[in-house]
C-alpha cells in the first residue's frame, strides 16, 4: 500500500502498510510483542479461529484485511485489525440508521470497513503499536493505510468499535468522529467477598439479591465454573447447543459453532471461563465468558427452558464471586441490559470512532453525534441514581 508519514512523527524512517488476509498470516511472535500481555480476545488465537471457523469469514460478511505497519528493516512496529463488512451484524457500532441515511441520499454505506473485536463488545487497543519515540507516526501510518484502502476497495467509512482512551483520542485528532454509548460495569471496590459486595447494597435491593439466589439453590440444579482447558472437546456440541437454542428463540444467528468454541477453549484455556448449570448432570444453561489479568468479560448466555433468577445467578452473580475470588477488579457483562443496574453495574461510557469518505454525509452524522454525547451523559447520570448501593456507601468513579 505504500509508505506513510505525519507530519511532525518522530519516524526515523518511512512506515509501509500491507494488508493481510487473515490473522493467522501475522507471527504469533508479532501479536505476542504489539498486544496487551493475557488479553483474551487481542492475540494469536481469538481472532484466527473465529476467522477459521467462519464466525468472521467472508461467507458471513466479515472479510479480513488486517494492516501491518513495518519499518525500513521490514520489522513489524504496529496492527490494525481490520474488516470489509457487508452487514451491521456483531460490530456493536449500532449504524443502521447510519445505513438507511445513506440509501435516502443515493448512496451506498456497504461496504464498510471495521476494526473490532468481532461479535465482542469489549473496549480495548486497536492500534497495537509498541511504546516508543515512532509510535505516534506509526499510528498515523495506520490510521492514513485504513483510510486508503477504503478508498481502494469503494468502502463508505472506516469504523474502530470501543478503542481505549488513548486511541480514541488519537483517532480524534486524525479527524475521526467519535460516537458515545452505555455499558454497565463491575468494579471491585475493595469488598473482600460476596457477601461484603451485598453489604454495600441498600436492605430492599440486598434482600432481592439474596431472594434470586435461594430460588436458584432451592431448584436442585448444580452449579459448576471449569475453564477451557477443563472442558473435553466431546462436551462442547452440548453446551453450544444452549447458546444456539436462545439465539434462535430471538430469530437471531450464532455465529460461533461448537468447534469453534472447542478450539478457542484449547487455546486460551485459563482464559475462558464457563459457568455451567446441570440438572441430574445434565447441562440445561451455560454462561460462556474470557478473563484477562484484570477483567472478566461476559459473552454467550444460553439455557434450556426457564428457570427462575438463573440467568442472574449464572451472567452476573457467578462471575461477580469469580472476580472476587480470582483478584480481578472488573467484570464486564456484555452489551445493553439495564436490569444489570440493580445487581450493582455501573453505567460507563464507552466510545467508537468513525471516518466517513462523503463530507456531507461526514458533517450530517458528526452533529448527530454531538447531541448523542449529550443524550449519553444525561442517561448515564440518571442511571447512577438506580444503583443498587447506600447513600453512605460507595459510589461510582466519574467519566
Amino acid at each position: 500500500m505504500g509508505a506513510h508519514s505525519a507530519p511532525g512523527a518522530r519516524l526515523a524512517s518511512a512506515v509501509s502498510i500491507r494488508s493481510v488476509a487473515s490473522a493467522s498470516a501475522i507471527p504469533r511472535q508479532t501479536w505476542e510483542r504489539l498486544c496487551p500481555a493475557g488479553h483474551p480476545f487481542l492475540n494469536a488465537d481469538f481472532l484466527a479461529i473465529s476467522e477459521h471457523h467462519g464466525a468472521a469469514a467472508g461467507t458471513s460478511g466479515w472479510m479480513a484485511c488486517h494492516l501491518v505497519a513495518s519499518d525500513d528493516r521490514e520489522r513489524v512496529v504496529g496492527l490494525l485489525p481490520l474488516y470489509v463488512k457487508s452487514h451491521s451484524h456483531g460490530d456493536f457500532i449500532y449504524d443502521w440508521s447510519w445505513a438507511a441515511a445513506y440509501r435516502q441520499c443515493g448512496l451506498r454505506y456497504y461496504p464498510k470497513l471495521m476494526s473490532c473485536l468481532p461479535h465482542t463488545p469489549v473496549v480495548g487497543p486497536r492500534l497495537l503499536v509498541a511504546d516508543g519515540p515512532e509510535a505516534a507516526g506509526v499510528r498515523s501510518a495506520l490510521v492514513n493505510g485504513a483510510r486508503q484502502l477504503a478508498g481502494h476497495l469503494g468502502a463508505s467509512s472506516w469504523h474502530v468499535a470501543l478503542p481505549c482512551e488513548s486511541d480514541a483520542q488519537c483517532l480524534q485528532g486524525e479527524g475521526l468522529l467519535l460516537s458515545h454509548d452505555v455499558q454497565f460495569h463491575w468494579v471491585d471496590a475493595g469488598c473482600g467477598d460476596f457477601d461484603g459486595y451485598l453489604a454495600s447494597f441498600s436492605a430492599a435491593k440486598r434482600r432481592k439479591v439474596k431472594a434470586e439466589r435461594r430460588r436458584v439453590a432451592a431448584s436442585g440444579l448444580c452449579l459448576e465454573t471449569r475453564h477451557g482447558d477443563e472442558i473435553d472437546a466431546a462436551e462442547w456440541p452440548l453446551l453450544h447447543a444452549l447458546y444456539a437454542a436462545t439465539f434462535e428463540k430471538f430469530g437471531n444467528h450464532a455465529a460461533f459453532g461448537a468447534a469453534c468454541f472447542a478450539d478457542l477453549a484449547a487455546a486460551l484455556g485459563d482464559r475462558m471461563v464457563v459457568f455451567i448449570a446441570r440438572d441430574a448432570r445434565r447441562p440445561v444453561a451455560v454462561a460462556l465468558c474470557f478473563r484477562s489479568d484484570e477483567a472478566l468479560y461476559g459473552r454467550y448466555w444460553g439455557a434450556l427452558g426457564h428457570y427462575h433468577s438463573l440467568h442472574f445467578e449464572l451472567c452476573f452473580y457467578q462471575g461477580i464471586a469469580y472476580c472476587l475470588r480470582h483478584g480481578l477488579r472488573r467484570f464486564e457483562p456484555g452489551a445493553g441490559g439495564e436490569h444489570k443496574l440493580a445487581r450493582g453495574f455501573v453505567p460507563t461510557v464507552v466510545q467508537s470512532a468513525h471516518w466517513l469518505g462523503d463530507a456531507r454525509m461526514h458533517a450530517l452524522i458528526g452533529r448527530h453525534l454531538q447531541l448523542q454525547r449529550e443524550a449519553v451523559a444525561d442517561y448515564r447520570a440518571g442511571a447512577i441514581d438506580q444503583l443498587p448501593f447506600r447513600r453512605d456507601g460507595w459510589l461510582p468513579p466519574s467519566d
